[in-house]
């Protein structure tokens, strides 16, 4: 598997991830992104012996875009700091492409429920909304969005998230009634080419040792040509400068 980085130095590797590729900790056999990193580095620096590769975040197996992982021990632990944080101001700035079922209303607005998670299902539930979680585990997932395009069957969605928790977006659409496309682990009736529609469009975050802020951005994949086309969109990045005003994006 080859790797479309978007940034690289002595101390980050920032890449666009593919949809149905694990991050890590997948089967044996099966491609992630750390290996496929890991073989990068060794390849491009001709390194005989293995290399550091950290994971400071993760996105979900069928999720696709932006993906920062470090190069070094002292990135690593910096940037899980960082990532641990909450907020656009003290921590990383996420915003998200989602293509959702049925038509939003309103057209911008903040989510926040209550989330835990139910291990018999392998899957995330809000309180009160789709079930009770065992004592003690909830925790808050707050984000914000704000409609691009859409009509009855379907709405673009830029999101950015307060929180990072563990199939947030997903989760908090879907129990209200807009599952993301192809996302049938979340009642989604539609399918999607490849993965599903949920994209990581930009990621800012302080640089581990410079202190400067950075912004990455990401394009979603070939597979989301023909829902875009569909709704009108020929091209996100022109949907960008409102989106980053709207979040006051801070990058």
């Amino acid at each position: 598997m080859s790797l479309q980085v978007l940034y690289e130095d002595n101390h980050l590797l920032v890449v666009n991830k593919p949809a149905e590729i694990a991050t890590m900790g997948a089967e044996a056999g099966r491609p992630t992104i750390h290996a496929a990193a890991c073989e990068y580095l060794k390849t491009k620096y001709n390194k005989p012996g293995n290399v550091f590769v950290g994971i400071v975040s993760r996105l979900d197996t069928m999720t696709s875009g932006v993906l920062v992982l470090a190069r070094t021990s002292k990135a690593a632990s910096r940037l899980q700091t960082q990532f641990a944080r909450k907020g656009n101001d003290s921590g990383p700035g996420k915003v998200y492409l989602a293509v959702v079922q049925g038509e939003i209303d309103p057209p911008v607005g903040h989510l926040r429920d209550e989330v835990f998670k139910d291990d018999a299902a392998r899957r995330m539930r809000t309180v009160g909304r789709s079930g009770n979680p065992p004592g003690g585990s909830a925790q808050s997932a707050e984000l914000e969005y704000q409609s691009i395009a859409g009509d009855d069957r379907c709405t673009l969605l830029a999101v950015r998230l307060a929180t990072g928790r563990k199939h947030q977006i997903r989760v908090q659409f879907a129990d209200r009634g807009h599952p993301i496309l192809g996302d049938r682990k979340y009642g989604a009736g539609r399918p999607f080419p490849a993965g599903i529609s949920l994209h990581s469009w930009a990621l800012a975050i302080d640089h581990p040792t410079k202190k400067d802020r950075m912004a990455f951005h990401a394009s979603p994949p070939r597979s989301w040509r023909g829902v875009l086309a569909d709704l009108g969109v020929a091209d996100v990045k022109d949907y960008w400068p409102q989106v980053s005003d709207a979040f006051q994006f801070n990058a």
